[in-house]
């Protein structure tokens, strides 16, 4: 399966909005690849067993699923998130963008590839649409906790 969208962060026509730096939703980000738990329900632990140069191996844990992940990133520019596919979890990747069309003017683009088959006539196909929906909430609430991270930063 393949599906992409993008997330507006910062509405340039609301003044009364709290814009997001650059640097504010990177860190947000980095946040999301050192401790996933608060951007995923349901995981109960992730475990980072492997650093390197824009490099992280990661394990995830729901209940008895157990997840692993390599994350790769460009510093302020993209962070991707490639799982192993294992008989509970069709494996793939999400690549979160962050794009910048004009100064101030932030948005995330989320681009996921599984290993969901999208053929409307079998059973993954007919799942597709409820992961994609799934997935949209999902990126909704990554930048909420974002938001949630940058706040609690600024008040200190």
């Amino acid at each position: 399966m393949k599906f992409e969208h993008l997330v507006e962060v910062n509405d340039l026509a609301d003044p009364a909005a709290t814009a997001l730096s650059r640097e504010e939703l990177w860190f947000g980000l980095l946040c999301r690849a050192e401790d996933a738990r608060p951007f995923l329900p349901g995981l109960e632990a992730c475990e980072i067993m492997e650093r390197g140069e824009g490099m992280l191996l990661r394990e995830l844990r729901f209940g008895s699923a157990v997840i692993r992940d390599r994350v790769t990133f460009s510093e302020l520019e993209w962070i991707r998130f490639e799982s192993e596919a294992t008989p509970e979890h069709a494996g793939g990747w999400l690549t979160i963008s962050i794009e910048e069309p004009q100064p101030g003017a932030l948005f995330l683009r989320f681009e996921y590839r599984t290993g969901l088959q999208e053929d409307g006539g079998s059973e993954d196909g007919r799942y597709a649409d409820f992961v994609r929906s799934a997935y949209h909430q999902s990126d909704l609430d990554t930048l909420k906790v974002i938001r949630m991270i940058a706040e609690s930063g600024r008040l200190q």
